[in-house]
């Protein structure tokens, strides 16, 4: 299996390679990462969950950053072991080049091979799957390193959110208060009726 993708990361590419590098933000954006811990140099041990199809696994692995080139490139080689689920290994070279001063041009080129079960289920699930991780981790990554940026957007959404919910709620008081003038209008109406027709009566 290859995959080949390209994202646009909001910072700086010192900022980009140093959230790369620190497993926190690591442990937060890998989709079903329940742990990721230094173990030995340049290398992390780490478990997660995974769907694959069918296929719900259990993962302890290994990764160890080989290439470095900081702050522009390195390459992860990884395995992972799923018990009956079977395993995971290969390598991905990752690169990062500056678009401008505030933005970052994320590339990688993964090889990988998978065993037991999960090479039963067929390659195009087992893409599919691999395809939707990447897309949720630097999905998940980008919020982590956006800093303030991202939240104060978030914020002004909230606010742009908030204050157009006051808008239909004042909009629903003004046809509410429309729709009240209008029955007692009618209903004053009525009642002029009613007296003309009480009066032609008496006159009568």
């Amino acid at each position: 299996m290859q995959l080949t993708e390209s994202y646009t990361l909001p910072v700086p590419q010192q900022r980009a390679w140093e959230a790369l590098n620190d497993t926190a933000i690591l442990r937060q954006s890998i989709p079903g990462c329940e742990s990721i811990e230094p173990d030995g140099e340049n290398a992390y041990a780490l478990t997660m969950q995974a769907h694959v199809g069918p296929v719900k696994a259990h993962f302890k692995g290994r990764m160890l950053l080989t290439d470095i080139d900081a702050p522009r490139a390195y390459t992860i080689v990884f395995e992972g072991q799923g018990g009956v689920a079977g395993f995971g290994k290969g390598s991905a070279q990752v690169t990062l080049e500056p678009e401008g001063d505030a933005a970052t041009k994320l590339s990688y080129t993964a090889h990988a091979q998978v065993g037991g079960k999960l090479a039963q289920i067929g390659s195009r699930l087992v893409d599919g799957a691999a395809r939707k991780i990447a897309g949720e981790f630097f999905k998940r990554f980008s919020e982590h390193v956006g800093g303030p940026a991202a939240s104060d957007a978030a914020d002004e959404e909230g606010t742009l959110q908030t204050a157009s919910g006051a808008t239909e709620s004042e909009a629903e008081s003004l046809e509410g208060a429309a729709g009240a003038a209008a029955g007692t209008e009618a209903d004053t109406g009525e009642t002029k009726r009613k007296k003309s027709w009480k009066a032609w009566i008496s006159r009568s």
